[in-house]
């Protein structure tokens, strides 16, 4: 970079460039995992071209990098998709910031957020300074900058530009045969929007600038040469042992006679369904978002406590660790009651999004709170944020395996299926109006099943029809910088029972638009969200 300085902006501004090109009137879809994609591959070049090559531990981040970009096209569902692009994101951010120094994997919550704040930093100021830098050396190495440097030339367009546009405006104010000289001139190059033009190339340069700030973080401010855990703590223990027993030991009992009384009605199941006359959402909801809220804060309770409590004797550790290891256990048991109420709720409602996502995030709060146990037994404190980290990443990559509205369609139609053995028909088919095109093929599947029971099919058959109207009275066509697999799946799916949907009456006269299926049973098109 530093032999080649030139090299390093035209291509950040070809990226700048790029993302407009890309995302400028275009919705979502394979545009991200390009930008990001050719982000990293220009960030590598650089790098590698100055002798800077990656620590391996930093590579680990690759694959995962891989994964998340390209879920961001593959999946539609809301929260998979937003996941995906925060860890999309957050895989650059870490290998910028660890990008030689490869100890990612050690960063506490105070790395994290110094080295975020290092590279917010880098990205305002270090291109400047990396310019008056080359300057500088050329000159000592007695190098004359370049007679036909062409950076003052863009320089002084960009400044030219806003200046000449005003006065250009308010010369043709005063003089119409000029304004229409102005005007076959504009309509010749096509500029008739210029204020857009002009917005459209500051933002060109602002990304084009902030890749620059990163690019060269990465090269010299990624060493991780000195963690927060390896120096002094930065908040250093200031509460007594005595009163940090008592307190976690306060809690743990209080934990424990909850867990005695209440064993029978945390694991009782379906026989105590109605002891008091509670009613299947009554016992699934009732204490269920409590017990998750107990379970967080406590445990933040006791990582508080293990970051300022003062342990000076071997004795003193060993009883705090047993203190705090019998109240994340205790945890564990509340959590497991927790899936057991929402395990009753989805068999008696069916799944939906929100159950869907608790559902994963319990196991994966649950192994986090072993892994503090285990890291509290090994005295491997300091591991905790990984922990969670790895936590995190689990949940979220779980959500596009799982493939989430595709698993409530399937979940729910099976449930259907059971359910006629009592001859009832509930399904919730207009909730699947409210889920995203990863739904359809499944719906489609199910629809063309031919061992699905008819009142059930359609029900999902009027959902189709539903979507199907929506799709063909949508104005807006999207380009390949659009291209998502989940839209394209849907409507090959969709395709295959265009025929069969036309016995499917739409009526659209009146707001909600309304189907009238085969045996004459009215379908409404209006999605709604359920919990």
């Amino acid at each position: 970079m530093k032999t080649n300085p030139t090299k390093l902006w035209i291509i950040v501004f070809a990226l700048g460039w790029l993302f407009d090109f890309l995302f400028w009137n275009q919705a979502p879809g394979i545009n991200f995992a390009i930008f990001t994609s050719m982000c990293l591959t220009a960030a590598f070049y650089f790098l590698l071209s100055d002798g800077l090559r990656p620590n391996r531990t930093s590579l680990i981040l690759l694959p995962l990098f891989g994964f998340f970009t390209a879920v961001t096209f593959i999946r539609a569902e809301s929260m998979t998709s937003f996941l995906a692009y925060v860890f999309t994101l957050l895989m650059m951010i870490l290998l910028a910031v660890s990008y030689l120094g490869g100890r990612w994997y050690l960063y506490t919550m105070v790395d994290y957020v110094g080295k975020f704040m290092q590279l917010a930093g880098s990205v305002l100021v270090r291109p400047i300074g990396f310019t008056n830098d080359i300057r500088k050396a050329q000159l000592e190495a007695g190098i004359q900058p370049a007679k036909r440097n062409i950076w003052p030339v863009v320089r002084g367009i960009i400044i030219a530009l806003p200046i000449i546009a005003i006065f250009a405006s308010l010369l043709a104010s005063a003089d119409a045969i000029f304004s229409q000289r102005l005007t076959d001139v504009i309509e010749w190059f096509n500029i008739e929007n210029l204020p857009e033009l002009i917005f459209r190339l500051v933002y060109i340069v602002v990304i084009g600038y902030g890749i620059a700030g990163v690019i060269l973080h990465a090269s010299t401010e990624s060493k991780d040469e000195k963690l927060a855990s390896e120096g002094k703590p930065f908040i250093p223990p200031f509460l007594g042992y005595v009163e940090a027993t008592i307190v976690l030991g306060s809690v743990v009992a209080l934990f424990l006679t909850f867990v005695v009384i209440q064993f029978q009605y945390f694991f009782g199941g379906t026989t105590n369904i109605h002891i008091d006359g509670f009613t299947y959402a009554e016992y699934a909801r009732r204490g269920f978002g409590e017990l998750v809220t107990v379970a967080f804060f406590a445990l933040l309770l006791f990582l508080t406590f293990s970051a300022i409590t003062k342990r000076d004797t071997e004795t003193q550790r060993k009883i705090f660790s047993g203190l705090g290891v019998t109240l994340v256990a205790l945890l564990l048991v509340m959590l497991l009651s927790a899936y057991q109420r929402l395990g009753l709720y989805e068999a008696a409602y069916g799944f939906s999004r929100l159950r869907t996502y608790t559902h994963v995030f319990l196991i994966w709060i649950g192994l986090l709170l072993i892994a503090t146990i285990v890291l509290e037994i090994l005295r491997k404190e300091n591991f905790f944020t990984f922990a969670m980290l790895i936590a995190s990443l689990g949940f979220a990559i779980s959500l596009p395996i799982l493939n989430v509205d595709a698993f409530i369609v399937n979940q729910n139609v099976q449930r259907e299926i059971r359910a006629q053995k009592n001859n009832t028909v509930d399904l919730d088919a207009q909730y699947f109006l409210d889920l995203s095109d990863d739904a359809v093929p499944p719906m489609v599947k199910a629809y063309q099943t031919p061992s699905l029971p008819v009142p059930v099919r359609e029900k999902i058959g009027a959902a189709l029809a539903c979507i199907q109207y929506t799709r063909e009275t949508e104005d807006r066509e999207y380009s390949w910088q659009s291209f998502q697999f989940s839209r394209y799946n849907a409507d090959k799916a969709l395709a295959l029972v265009k025929k069969d949907l036309k016995g499917y009456a739409v009526d659209d006269s009146e707001f909600p638009n309304m189907v009238t299926t085969p045996a004459g049973e009215e379908f409404s098109c209006s999605p709604y969200y359920i919990d």
